[in-house]
């Protein structure tokens, strides 16, 4: 009983040794940060507060590039899409079941008017206009024997008048001979450039059927459509300008030719034909055009985009503040008028004497002390007041 005793006493004993050791082993771990030199605590304490309010981990006031509001030209553009056209364009097709004779032409060729791009099959045709040819001459001369005769008195008048007709009837054989001779030859109707085609010597041809396309690119033609409400503002001859995605860049200018004499009743809308220039080939038929419609300039108050900041429906800015040499931001609730060119129209909230931040917006907040780019630092961290630049 007594060695029992004995050893729960010995376990306790080690038990309260090692709870011993543990407490003084956390009592020297924290004893440093307690018993430092005078004030370290403190200056630890404040650095954090100090880093924040300088806006950057070693205390740096950040550099802001600053820009003032100016004045603009905005033009107020009614944007409406098209499908680009060829001057001319056509699908040239046969008349006639034939075979294919000669082919003489090449994909993307530039061709003359009136020049011949595929000959069919002509055998049965030259053979007709000949026998009608054969004809004709015998029917002439007969008539011209009865003529001769009736002016002699040895022929009466009704039997020159029927030869004569049977004379004109073989001219007009003739004629028919030649048309139908004519339609194996597929001729380009206007100069312009030819497509892509699978006609071969040897292929069968039957009405309707596509033989190749032609396009007059000099210029394309281009039809939108123009709501009745904006019909005071476009005429025939006005100045027009196009976007293509090919050629995000590019600006494209034409006019419009024609304006349709019949407003839609399913979309009351008015179809107006314009023309651009295309020399170059870069506007091509079957392209869609975002076709730029002018609807007067203005003058107004603008910011660089990356000036305002948009958030939902609402925009604003970065205006610096400077108070007893110090210099903050200040975000301000603007009105945005219209986008152009890499420009905001600022209907409203700033005025041609304030400094606003021109880029950057995501790394500065109101209240927040900044500098101006390229000026040096002063003794407080602060930046001097160098003048912004001017927009534009």
């Amino acid at each position: 009983m007594l060695r029992r005793h004995y050893f729960l006493a010995f376990a306790l004993g080690v038990v309260l040794l090692m709870l011993a050791a543990g407490g003084f082993k956390f009592l020297s771990d924290r004893r440093p940060a307690q018993d430092g030199p005078p004030g370290a605590s403190g200056a630890a304490a404040g650095a954090a507060p100090g880093r924040a309010a300088r806006g950057g981990p070693r205390g740096d006031v950040p550099q802001v590039a600053l820009v003032s509001p100016t004045t603009r030209t905005f033009t107020d553009r009614l944007e409406l899409l098209g499908v680009a056209k060829g001057r001319q364009s056509v699908t040239l097709s046969a008349a006639t079941t034939q075979l294919v004779s000669r082919v003489l032409f090449t994909p993307g060729q530039t061709v003359a008017k009136g020049q011949v791009l595929v000959e069919l099959k002509t055998n049965e045709q030259d053979a007709a206009l000949a026998q009608a040819r054969a004809r004709e001459i015998q029917a002439r001369r007969a008539y011209e024997r009865w003529r001769t005769l009736g002016q002699q008195g040895f022929a009466s008048v009704a039997a020159v008048d029927q030869y004569e007709a049977a004379w004109k009837t073989a001219v007009a054989d003739v004629g028919a001979a030649e048309a139908r001779l004519g339609d194996r030859v597929i001729r380009a109707p206007f100069a312009g450039v030819v497509g892509l085609s699978d006609i071969a010597p040897g292929a069968v041809i039957n009405p309707g059927a596509a033989i190749v396309t032609l396009d007059d690119l000099s210029a394309v033609r281009v039809d939108f459509q123009i709501p009745d409400r904006f019909l005071a503002s476009v005429k025939e001859g006005q100045a027009l300008t196009a976007r293509v995605d090919a050629w995000p860049d590019a600006v494209f200018n034409g006019r419009i030719i024609r304006l349709d004499t019949r407003i839609d009743e399913r979309t009351r809308a008015l179809t107006a034909r314009s023309e651009f220039a295309s020399r170059d080939g870069r506007l091509r038929p079957g392209m869609m055009l975002r076709v730029g419609v002018s609807q007067g300039a203005r003058s107004a108050l603008a910011l660089p985009e990356s000036a305002v900041a948009v958030q939902g429906e609402g925009a604003s800015v970065f205006v610096v503040v400077e108070e007893a040499g110090r210099m903050t931001v200040q975000q301000k609730p603007v009105v945005a008028g219209l986008r152009q060119d890499g420009w905001v129209e600022v209907l409203q909230g700033v005025t041609v004497t304030d400094r606003v931040v021109a880029d950057g917006l995501n790394r500065i907040q109101s209240g927040q002390p900044v500098r101006p780019a390229g000026a040096p630092p002063s003794q407080d961290g602060q930046g001097g007041g160098a003048a912004p630049r001017r927009a534009g």
